[in-house]
């Protein structure tokens, strides 16, 4: 088995990532598409990991592809979670991961005191209240007239494939979905044209293109699908992969056999590669064995225990330190001292993410110390540097 040193690997994904000056693209969609989607629990971290892939990026760019051109959506992906999603992906990824993330929303529903009934009766009513348009689940609950929270009801529709989630009317900060009913929304689109073990297939061939080289053990955490289906599956589909092992990691490590030459051949960039990525980044949550980018003793810097990834700076695909914004500073933690060139680039990093974010320049601020995620609250990874 051929032996890949673990620098040529991160430098590798970082290309097939758009995260190397040389990678980055202006097709917003064919990024998401390659980098095997994007996280889309939070409101700014799809916005922030595409502005850290695309050589010019606007935020009403983003904005057009999901609400006026409809090439991106919201739907529920692997492990239970809310992905933005290429359309012509949807059915597939719907196809592979619905029964798995409608069992999750069948139990929330049934949690909140609603029955089997309730579903059948509210589900009609909304469904009739979005013919043709959009509206949150404030809005919905006004046209309902009822004071009770319907969000696991609509959350359950978008599972079953009658809603879809649009974009917020509240602006790129805000996570309040828009709703409206699938089949108005592409009704181009079958989501039962494709059967779950031929799309679960193709979402494993899928993510090890954008992630590859993998583990077993990573397939299963990123996909949520039985050990032994992907097992099934690499073996059915032997011919289209090949395997490395890599240098000071243990275990197996599969990519796609057409990818095996042009690693092996890589030509490492002149200069270093810096990224300041936000939390829930996919760099940052591709993966279930995170050493690969991660020193152990640092990961609790990184990850919190339900195992949601802060805003992070890179250094050639390693993870060196964290970031985070408020409204007047980009505050930076960093593991150790590094050189003058680096710096530099890490100072030009986050003043330019900081323009983003606010739309105007910002002042950076260097923070001594940090508090390790799992020794705070939930929801600190947004904010990891609050108290600096």
């Amino acid at each position: 088995m051929v032996e890949i040193s673990l620098d040529r690997v991160n430098h590798f994904v970082l290309r097939k990532q758009h995260l190397t000056r040389d990678s980055k693209i202006n097709d917003i969609v064919q990024i998401v598409t390659n980098i095997g989607g994007l996280h889309a629990t939070s409101a700014t971290s799809p916005f922030l990991s595409l502005f850290s892939r695309a050589k010019k990026f606007e935020k009403a760019d983003f904005s057009k592809e999901l609400s006026h051109r409809k090439s991106l959506a919201r739907i529920r992906y692997v492990r239970n979670t809310v992905y933005i999603l290429p359309k012509d992906f949807i059915p597939l990824a719907f196809a592979a991961t619905s029964r798995l993330g409608g069992m999750t929303s069948e139990r929330h529903y049934r949690n909140f005191g609603f029955s089997p009934r309730d579903y059948d009766r509210v589900s009609r009513k909304i469904l009739d209240i979005l013919r043709g348009r959009g509206l949150s689940t404030k809005e919905i609950r006004g046209k309902l007239r009822t004071t009770r929270n319907i969000a696991p009801l609509v959350n359950l529709m978008c599972d079953r494939g009658l809603l879809i989630r649009g974009l917020s009317k509240q602006g790129w900060k805000s996570i309040l979905h828009t709703y409206f009913r699938f089949v108005d929304y592409y009704p181009d689109l079958n989501l039962m044209d494709i059967e779950e073990e031929e799309a679960r297939e193709i979402v494993i061939k899928q993510y090890i293109s954008s992630f590859g080289p993998v583990t077993e053990e990573d397939i299963t955490w990123w996909t949520g699908f039985p050990i032994k289906q992907v097992r099934k599956i690499l073996g059915k589909l032997e011919k289209d992969f090949s395997t490395v092992e890599i240098s000071g990691l243990e275990g197996c490590f599969f990519l796609l056999s057409s990818e095996l030459e042009p690693l092996r051949s890589l030509e490492f960039p002149r200069t270093p590669v810096v990224n300041l990525l936000p939390y829930l980044d996919p760099y940052l949550m591709g993966y279930k064995r995170r050493e690969r980018y991660l020193d152990p003793q640092r990961y609790e810097m990184i990850f919190d225990r339900s195992g949601n990834a802060t805003s992070a700076i890179l250094l050639d695909g390693q993870v060196i330190g964290l970031w985070d914004f408020d409204e007047l500073w980009i505050k930076l933690y960093l593991f150790k001292e590094l050189g003058k060139n680096i710096m530099d680039e890490i100072y030009s990093g986050a003043a330019a993410v900081g323009a983003f974010i606010a739309d105007r320049v910002v002042q950076i601020k260097r923070c001594d110390s940090t508090v390790p995620l799992n020794h705070r609250t939930a929801g600190a990874f947004m904010s990891p540097l609050k108290d600096c």
